[in-house]
């Protein structure tokens, strides 16, 4: 009698599981999440076992029916943890399941091919030697960078990491090490800790470091689902909690798995990993080669490496026997990935580690509104870190009401607007820059203009493919989206009526100009996604900075991450209110969130701190609460607010998202969604709502016209039955419009 298997095939298609025949001799080899080779439509496709399957009813079914063609490999690709949690993913952000274990894979597993054999038997080590000197390289800029980089993680990096960080590395190592300046090492892989390889491990904590640290400690080695939030103004030792916690678990022979905003912005704390644990330490992220992520995943899954150190995506990583899960600023959005299978990282952290009965510690000094009400109800222990290490002082925070500066000097004759920087801040970085401090300038918006105005029309100069206005780059002399990236050449006059053009709004770029203009004598850098085009040059500008080669430092939320700079005593925030106005429930939170993060960088060694912040809306309580870093205070008029309009952390969120190259089709489609949507409501009484359908916010983006609509409702549970049936419709819409789900949505622009 004929055997039936389900497999989850690796294509974005929906209504899977598929179910398949099992060819004599073949069922023995069969384990979930084993990968096999299944005939798909005209072709072959790569799939996942899941386990056996029942017949189809009828005869006629059975006959259809096509055989597996070949399983891949020994032993299941997938542990069965992983597999879960993927399982789980797939189910509650509404994505295919063959797709989201294919995505979830390395290259070199992703296709249906033979594993690749990739053995990690030793570990290389490129170390900076003391002669070294960047500074001299200025001839030389691949090697400076690839010398920066090196000192900037404490002198010694692992091989794979490097090359990947930084491009032409291999090349730029041999030139160091025949001067004299590097050499390389090659260590075997061991179990167990090796430490001062970089940074040598404190030996003593503050006793609110030493009480977090035990708790955590018993519940690792107690064993079960505990989940933390750790909750530490900035500055105060999270950090040395996380190597503390991932130290014990090692010492338990359980691994650990560490995920982090952006891991190429935070070199300091990969380096901090790699001198605390040397070689156990795989660090995850796109920037590797093809090669050393399939090493890397590899060896974690044989247990040949205990600790992963990652990005969002290294949620899926198959850490054996994992016992500690660390999601550092948790409340960082781009946790969240933002196209096909929409996750939240953050949440499947703690899904997994209650999977895998294991500790999960959610770390920031701002945590999300979300995560505090789990605290606040009891699902997540709440422990602190309220003062720095070394009993440093808060930086003081002052408010610049830029309703009081309208009289402003123009920078440089010819300047259509008045200087951005105020009076104050002027003085206060003059100040600064004389007793040879340094300065972070905070600015979340790029370029030099935020658009170019005809003073004729009153029109602004706008993308051919989306709804927003072109952002003017005086390098390279071009106005450019920043969401499809169009680029053209500066108009010499308004394109509609030929009238003359006005530059308004400011960038980062425009910052940098005035203080380079105000202050010759200063040693200026900009760190923006413009200027940061590689993540050599991102390496070689942070680097630099601290060394303190640079005396200012310009930048969007970039510097507001994982810095550690000791010697910035100013920190600058230029125009508070970028993120404010954005059509967005969560705008005032990130606001907060932004400007306190970014004002943790100020007074972290031993000179005290200063925090500017230019706004027109000081009493906004976003803004207002800063100063006295009053989390609380800000924390209970936010949430009395979305308690009211019904947001989260009181209810649970689904984006619905139509779009289409045609205005009147994606119109249509979105009408019918909502009609369909309309007739299967709950009553008003189960708190479930409908809002929409309506244009999104930006109407156009990349040429494509696009609608939303919004359900909310007290559990994920409640709206599951309505998101079936906008699958359902989604079959029927017509060609070229897509709709898309986002569960738990983060931004809704």
């Amino acid at each position: 009698m004929p055997s039936f298997c389900s497999v989850a095939v690796a294509r974005p298609v929906r209504g899977g599981p598929f179910t398949y025949l099992v060819p004599d001799g073949m069922g023995t080899a069969l384990m979930p999440g084993i990968r096999v080779e299944v005939p798909f439509g005209s072709a072959r496709a790569l799939g996942f076992y899941l386990g056996p399957a029942t017949a189809p009813i009828s005869a006629l079914g059975s006959a259809r029916l096509k055989p597996l063609l070949r399983v891949l490999e020994a032993e299941p690709v997938l542990p069965a943890d992983v597999l879960a949690l993927l399982q789980f993913a797939a189910e509650h952000y509404r994505y295919p399941l063959g797709e989201v274990l294919r995505t979830a894979l390395p290259p070199g597993l992703s296709r249906p091919t033979e594993q690749q054999v990739v053995t990690p038997e030793v570990q290389r080590f490129a170390v900076a030697l003391p002669e070294a000197k960047p500074e001299l390289l200025t001839r030389a800029p691949a090697q400076a960078a690839t010398l920066s980089y090196l000192l900037a993680v404490g002198g010694r990096a692992d091989w794979g990491e490097l090359v990947a960080a930084i491009p032409g590395a291999r090349e730029s190592v041999k030139k160091l090490v025949q001067r004299g300046w590097v050499r390389l090492e090659q260590l075997p892989l061991e179990p167990g800790v090796r430490e001062g390889l970089g940074q040598l491990r404190p030996e003593r904590l503050t006793a609110e470091q030493t009480e977090v640290v035990g708790q955590v400690s018993q519940a690792i080695t107690g064993g079960g689902f505990h989940p933390f939030l750790l909750q530490g103004v900035t500055g105060s030792g999270k950090t040395e909690v996380y190597l503390r916690a991932v130290e014990l678990a090692l010492s338990e022979g359980k691994g650990s798995l560490v995920l982090v905003p952006e891991i190429a912005l935070t070199p300091q704390l990969v380096g901090r990993f790699r001198s605390r644990f040397g070689g156990q330490v795989a660090v995850l992220h796109s920037g590797l080669k093809n090669r050393e992520r399939l090493l890397y995943w590899l060896a974690l899954r044989e247990g040949k490496l205990r600790i992963a150190v990652g990005v969002r995506s290294a949620i899926f990583a198959p850490v054996s026997r994992l016992g500690l899960v660390v999601v550092d600023e948790e409340h960082d959005p781009s946790f969240k990935q933002e196209e096909k299978l929409r996750y939240q990282a953050r949440d499947l952290a703690v899904v997994r580690a209650k999977q895998a009965q294991a500790t999960v510690i959610l770390g920031s000094a701002t945590p999300s509104l979300e995560t505090l009400e789990n605290a606040k109800r009891g699902r997540y222990r709440k422990l602190e870190l309220a003062s720095r290490v070394d009993n440093r002082p808060m930086p003081t925070v002052e408010l610049i009401d830029l309703r009081d500066n309208r009289t402003r000097m123009p920078l440089l004759p010819g300047d259509e607007e008045p200087s951005v920087l105020s009076p104050a801040l002027l003085t206060a970085l003059g100040e600064v820059l004389e007793r040879g401090q340094q300065t972070i300038l905070f600015l979340n918006r790029r370029g030099h203009a935020t658009y170019l105005l005809c003073t004729t029309c009153g029109q602004a100069v706008r993308c051919s493919q989306c709804d927003v206005s072109l952002t003017l780059h005086l390098r390279g002399n071009k106005v450019m989206c920043h969401y499809c990236g169009e680029t053209r050449p500066v108009p010499q006059a308004c394109p509609d009526c030929q009238g003359p053009l006005l530059n308004l709004g400011v960038g980062t770029e425009r910052v940098e100009a005035e203080v380079a203009a105000r202050f010759p004598l200063a040693r200026v850098g900009r760190l923006d996604r413009d200027s940061a085009t590689s993540a050599e040059k991102v390496t070689e500008l942070l680097a630099a900075f601290a060394r303190r080669e640079l005396d200012v430092l310009v930048g969007t939320q970039m510097v507001a991450k994982g810095h550690d700079f000791p010697g910035v005593t100013l920190v600058c925030v230029v125009m508070a209110d970028t993120s404010l106005r954005v059509p967005d429930f969560r705008a005032a939170e990130r606001t907060f969130q932004l400007l306190t993060q970014v004002a943790g960088r100020a007074g972290r060694g031993s000179e005290e701190g200063r925090v500017l912040i230019q706004t027109y809306n000081p009493e906004a309580e976003a803004i207002s609460r800063v100063v006295h870093h009053d989390f609380e205070g800000f924390l209970k008029r936010e949430l009395l607010w979305r308690q009211a309009l019904a947001y989260p952390p009181f209810t649970r969120l689904a984006s619905i998202r139509v779009d289409g190259v045609d205005p009147e089709l994606v119109r249509q489609g979105a009408v019918r969604i909502g009609q369909r949507l309309a007739q299967k409501m709950p009553p008003a009484s189960s708190g479930v709502r409908l809002l929409g359908p309506a244009p999104a916010n930006i109407v156009r983006v990349r040429g494509r016209t696009r609608w939303q609509l919004l359900l909310k409702g007290m559990t994920h549970g409640a709206l599951s039955p309505l998101l079936a049936e906008v699958e359902a419709e989604a079959l029927h819409m017509p060609p070229g419009v897509r709709v898309s789900l986002d569960v738990d949505p983060t931004a809704m622009l």
